[in-house]
């Protein structure tokens, strides 16, 4: 009985201590091991049953959980659903022109020596766009089995229009409690993310270790630094301008929940619930943002634009190709679209890079070799994307919500200025 009691302290006292400090000694914990003893491979599995366990439960609570809130809901998609798709698309937008302000402030070449193999490589925006509709119409069982968002999306969207039409109480109750279980899965999946982030962070370090940044450090340091002036500066303007109060309580919030969570799970769609659940805690509407999340982590792709610009322009000055600004600004808005099709998964806006540089004419062969350096990088280039695009997400729906709150009279939450307390 004693023995029991020791066990509940100490997973009460576990769970009492802030997620973040739990994170970061999951972090320091995993980056040690990973210096000190590398090949104990081992150490690495917490982390492949976190990512896995994300992966596998995503799919499910989207789909239960839009349905029910369409099902449920007693409101419409009004303004705020679309300002937030704006959103997206206007900051994916500032995030490409950033990239190619820096690739001319910063220009840099790259050693292209081993080509990248790849099954399926996109050959112009059409095919994007022409897969993300294909994709739409897939299957909806093997849309949830295989992480098909779009497709995901799509389906509960008509299931749950329809069911508020003709189903009745009783099966609006069953998802209304599927939703809630989903729920607490997920709850308890994430309060376990310190010893995942701790395996996450072995295996980067072990098998890595820091060489990456002396072969490839001036790439490195630039995509880095454009897509920490998007987080730090051109999202905290896009927010400001809406909402009009300091916008960084809100920025550091998101980063500091969402983003540092994404930075390892390297994947959007794995950081869906935890999207979710920052958004339940920041008072925002269900009926939005159990779709405006998922669809974030399909079109909102600030980080994959900055990827595929730099990365062509680094290939452009590597191959001495001349550029002017109106074929950059021309990248900018191709790299707008081919991102907003890139697949929520680690390393998906790579293989979108050769048809960005199909623009300056520049070989399949030479941009696969683009493609290779990419995956070299991932481990710091993908980290940084996904943690930019997953807090974007929680971002832009959390500023259309508190919009909607100021033009209806309600206060804004009291870490923006405002009077209405939430569970910060």
């Amino acid at each position: 009985m004693e023995k029991r009691n020791i066990i509940g302290r100490i997973a009460r006292g576990y769970s009492d201590t802030s997620l973040i400090l739990r994170i970061l000694i999951g972090m320091v914990v995993g980056a040690a091991l990973g210096l000190l003893v590398p090949t104990a491979s081992f150490l690495s599995l917490p982390g492949t049953l976190f990512v896995s366990a994300l992966k596998a439960i995503a799919p499910v609570l989207v789909f239960v959980l839009v349905i029910s809130s369409l099902a449920n809901g007693q409101t419409k998609f009004d303004q705020r659903f679309g300002f937030v798709i704006f959103e997206y698309l206007f900051s994916t937008f500032l995030a490409a022109m950033t990239a190619v302000a820096f690739s001319f402030l910063f220009p840099v070449s790259m050693a292209l020596k081993d080509a990248a193999q790849a099954d399926t490589v996109p050959s112009g925006i059409g095919e994007v766009l022409e897969n993300l509709l294909v994709g739409m119409f897939t299957n909806p069982i093997g849309a949830v089995t295989s992480g098909n968002y779009i497709s995901i999306l799509f389906w509960s969207v008509v299931f749950g229009i329809l069911m508020k039409k003709v189903a009745g109480n009783g099966t609006k109750d069953l998802f209304t409690d599927l939703s809630e279980i989903l729920s607490r899965t997920v709850k308890g999946i994430i309060n376990l993310a310190p010893f995942g982030i701790m395996g996450l962070m072995f295996q980067s370090v072990s098998t890595t270790g820091l060489s990456i940044f002396r072969d490839y450090g001036m790439l490195i340091l630039l995509l880095v630094g454009t897509m920490l002036t998007v987080a730090l500066v051109i999202n905290p303007l896009i927010v400001f301008a809406i909402l009009r109060r300091n916008p960084y309580p809100l920025i550091f919030r998101c980063i500091r929940e969402s983003g540092i969570t994404a930075f390892f799970t390297r994947s959007s769609a794995a950081n869906i619930p935890v999207n979710m659940r920052l958004c339940e805690r920041l008072g925002l509407d269900k009926d939005v943002y159990s779709v405006s999340i998922p669809l974030g982590a399909t079109i909102n792709m600030d980080g994959a634009a900055v990827v595929i610009t730099i990365m062509t322009l680094a290939t452009v000055r590597t191959l001495g190709i001349s550029i002017d600004i109106a074929s950059a600004i021309l990248l900018s808005i191709l790299s707008t679209l081919a991102a907003c099709g890139t697949s929520g998964v680690a390393g998906g806006s790579l293989l979108l890079i050769p048809m960005a540089c199909s623009l300056f004419g520049i070989p399949a062969d030479i941009a696969m070799q683009v493609v290779g350096v990419g995956f070299i990088i991932s481990v710091i280039q993908d980290s940084m994307e996904t943690a930019l695009n997953s807090s974007g997400d929680v971002i832009f729906t959390a500023t259309a919500e508190y919009r909607h709150w100021k033009k209806t009279g309600k206060s804004l939450p009291t870490f923006l200025g405002g009077d209405t307390k939430l569970d910060i």
